[in-house]
Parts: C-alpha cells; structure tokens; sequence
C-alpha cells in the first residue's frame, strides 16, 4: 500500500467495535426489527488509484485521497452516479507539473473547492491543480457504533491560504451519506471565503458512451424573493438554455450537450439529480443561513459541460469542444457555504447530506422523507378510502397513514406498506373508512421507530364529492 493510504485507525479496538455491533443487533431482533449488516471500510485499487472503500448493504463509496482527497465514485444498489474521467484513470498529476502542462487536470468525482472565483484579488484562479484540488491529502477510517467514517486532511494552500479536510461516513442502516468539510485558515493574516462541493455527475448514455443521455435531469426550489430575474441567473453560456424552465416553484434543468453554468439562490436546502433512464437519483441536502452573505448570492450552481457557441478567428460563430473526447459528458452539482471571514489558524464547518435512492416516472419534490413522484391523492371509495401516490424514500421502513377527524382527536393509525430505498414506492391502496375523517398524512417510520417525516398530505373529499386523480 503507498504512503497515501494510511493504516486503518480505530477510535477503540477491533474486539470491542464487533461485540457492540452484535450486541446492538441483538436487541434489534428480539424486538423484532430489522437486522443490517454492518458497515465496512477496506483498502483497495480503482482504476489503478490507492483508495478506501465504505460500504454496507446499499451503497459502495470509493474515496481516492492522493488527487485532492476525492470521492471518485458513488454506487447504489450497483448503481454508479460520479463521472471518472477516463483520461486520467490511474494517473496522478502533481500540481507543479500539471502548472508545467498549462491546463487544469479533471479527475472527476467529488472534491471541495473555494469561492469566489475568477481572476484578482479575494477570487481562487480556477479551476486549476493546486492543493486544495489535486493535493495530497491524508486519510484514516474508523469504524464506531456501526458507523464507518473516511478522515481527509489536506494540505495548506499558500495562494489562498486554506487547508481543507473533510469526513465522509456512513451507517448500517440506511444509504444516508454524511459530509462534514472544514475550511481552514492556515496563513498569518485574515481570509474571507465560501466552502464550495462540487460534484461531477456522468451524464453519458449508460447503453452508448459515445451519446449523451436523454433523460437526466436536475431540480432545485426556487427563492421565491430570487434577486434573479425569473429565479436563476445564468453566468456562463446561452441565456436562453432550452434546458431551463420553472414551474410549480421549482427550477428544472434538463441535461443537453452546451456548456452552461446557472446560479441559484435557492433557500429550501436541497437539490436533486434525476436520472429518469435508469431510475435513480440523487438528493444532497444543506443548512441555508438566512441573512447571510452567499457568494455571488448563490446558494447553488450548476455547470453543465459540452459545446459552446464562439467566435472564430475570422469573427464567424462556431461550435468548440462538440466532441466527448474534447469535452466529456458531466454536470456539475454545486453547494455553496455562507462566505466566512476567518483569523490565522481558526475554521468553519460545513455540513451536507445525500440520499440516493429509486425514483419515478415523474418528479414532483422532496420531503425530508423521500421524493415525490406522484402526490398523494385520497378519495372515498365502496370499499372506503382509497390512496393513490409514489414516492422514493430515504431510509428502509414501512409508511404509516395518520387519518385525522373533523373534531381535532388524536390521528387513527394504518399501517401501509414496507418502503426500501432501492424499490419505488407506488401507493394504490384502500383503508376501512374512518368516520368524520377530513385529512390523511402519509408518513415514513425508518427501522429504528423513528418518524422520518411526511411524504404527502391532503384533505379527504366528501362521499358526494369527485376526485378526479382517484378515478
């Protein structure tokens, strides 16, 4: 193994991390629960890099810590979301001799990166290969109370005088993965930056490489006091994008082959990534800080790759980079912190989440439970009340429906139906009708007990009323 993958390192011994692990799932079963296998943490090769690998019954996280500390690959239920640029598979380019080459090396994956950018004073000149993007970083794993956790350290940066580290961790129970990044001021004098995550998805036809896909997509709310005109604001490319609409609050962002980069200052805390061919997605969450100063003022971006209309030498538009070779096919998710001041050697954290999960034929939103891809519709029936929904979820348990009365008593409770992440959930299903009910909630309950939030709400319609969507 090379020195960038350090021993794994244990906060307390082996013998002691597996008897509590057995000792928890124990418990689990006598109280007739589900039982997860644990979490794991190996060293391993991809695609000839030294890497670590998390993984537990849903997901496999490939993390390469010599190219800037990246998470190069994400699989779920077999399912791979990150772009690895397969011109650089295996290579390591150091910094100094990438500056020599007079380009920036893109490896893919997921790494983080500094805002503002662009050129002069207070902006990161990128994207380049310097530290904080191709640097190496070093890694430890542990693994504690079933939950297996990745520790990335990198190196200072003297341009920008930042260090990054990072921890990505999973648990036993759920494909829930945990971000947590720390900007770092490691220079003598006060710096005043955003914490970027960028992520590379691969936006290539999984049956033909060689074509785009057709059907990926990318969602984010949008700021319904927006200081963008329409709700977004594109910086780089064609204004008028035929990938880009609004409706129903959200902004929608469907992937074609032109280079464009849009900006949104989206509050709600999430965005999604949609792949409708294969039926996956993506959901990454973080905390927005109301009243704080965003970069630009976005909390989001996202950065299309592909070709770009320009001006030839002899002033006649043309197309560059409209080949895969020249610009291979990805999109780039970008969450944004507030922009922080820091003194010599004090830091910030940054927390995000992502949720990969199955999802529909269509896409209507996104709950703390799950998504939404045909909202919840209830209407009576001769057999009395029907439901009518699908959803993908965060977390493998059962959904429950929470039926309420006129009167303002406590909810009747219906048990539904086992939920997992990797199967849609489509609700067609009849309740015994409850007298006096008005309103039905169709919540998801996780493994552990744990009410993960709702998933779709509506009133009930009376007997003499139609409703169209329960026909």
């Amino acid at each position: 193994m090379s020195r960038q993958v350090r021993a794994r390192v244990f906060a307390q011994p082996l013998a002691l991390v597996v008897i509590t692990f057995i000792g928890l799932q124990s418990v689990r079963f006598a109280a007739g629960l589900p039982v997860h296998s644990s979490c794991r943490a190996n060293a391993m090769k991809f695609e000839g890099w030294d890497a670590v690998q998390l993984s537990n019954e849903w997901l496999r996280l490939t993390i390469v810590p010599q190219i800037g500390g990246r998470l190069m690959q994400v699989e779920f239920a077999g399912h791979p979301f990150l772009f690895v640029n397969p011109r650089y598979k295996g290579n390591y380019i150091a910094p100094a001799e990438a500056a020599k080459l007079g380009h920036w090396i893109n490896y893919g994956g997921d790494k983080l990166w500094p805002l503002p950018e662009g050129q002069g004073d207070g902006h990161w000149p990128g994207p380049i290969s310097d530290a904080l993007d191709d640097g190496e970083y070093s890694l430890t794993t542990r693994t504690l109370d079933s939950r297996c956790t990745a520790s990335l350290q990198g190196p200072p940066d003297p341009r920008t005088g930042l260090r990054y580290a990072r921890e990505i961790s999973i648990g036993s129970d759920s494909p829930e993965i945990s971000f947590h990044a720390v900007m770092k001021n490691a220079s003598d004098h006060p710096i005043y930056w955003s914490v970027q995550s960028v992520t590379q998805y691969d936006t290539a036809d999984s049956h033909n490489p060689q074509d785009y896909n057709r059907n990926f997509w990318a969602f984010a709310p949008i700021n319904a006091d927006s200081v963008y005109y329409g709700g977004y604001q594109v910086r780089v490319g064609l204004a008028d994008d035929p990938s880009f609409a609004v409706s129903d609050g959200l902004f929608r962002l469907h992937w074609l082959y032109l280079e464009n980069e849009v900006w949104l200052d989206s509050r709600a805390g999430w965005l999604a990534v949609v792949d409708h061919s294969s039926g996956y997605s993506m959901v990454e969450t973080f905390r927005h800080v109301d009243q704080a100063e965003y970069p630009g003022k976005a909390s989001i971006i996202f950065y299309k790759n592909g070709g770009a209309l320009e001006l030839n030498e002899h002033g006649m538009p043309t197309v560059r980079s409209a080949q895969p070779e020249h610009a291979p096919y990805y999109m780039e998710a970008e969450i944004n912190s507030p922009m922080v001041r820091l003194a010599p050697n004090k830091s910030y954290a940054f927390d995000t989440a992502w949720f990969p999960t199955r999802v529909g034929n269509d896409f209507r939103g996104v709950t703390s439970a799950g998504i939404v891809s045909r909202a919840l519709s209830a209407c009576s029936s001769p057999n009395g009340l029907r439901l009518v929904g699908s959803f993908a979820v965060f977390f493998p348990g059962k959904l429950k429906a929470y039926v309420f009365d006129d009167g303002g008593a406590e909810p009747t409770v219906f048990a539904l139906k086992n939920a997992d992440p990797r199967e849609v959930v489509n609700l067609e299903q009849n309740l015994t009708a409850v007298k006096s009910a008005s309103r039905i909630s169709i919540h998801l309950e996780d493994d552990q007990g744990i009410d993960r939030g709702m998933l779709g709400e509506v009133k009930i319609p009376k007997r003499d009323q139609k409703s169209a969507e329960c026909q």
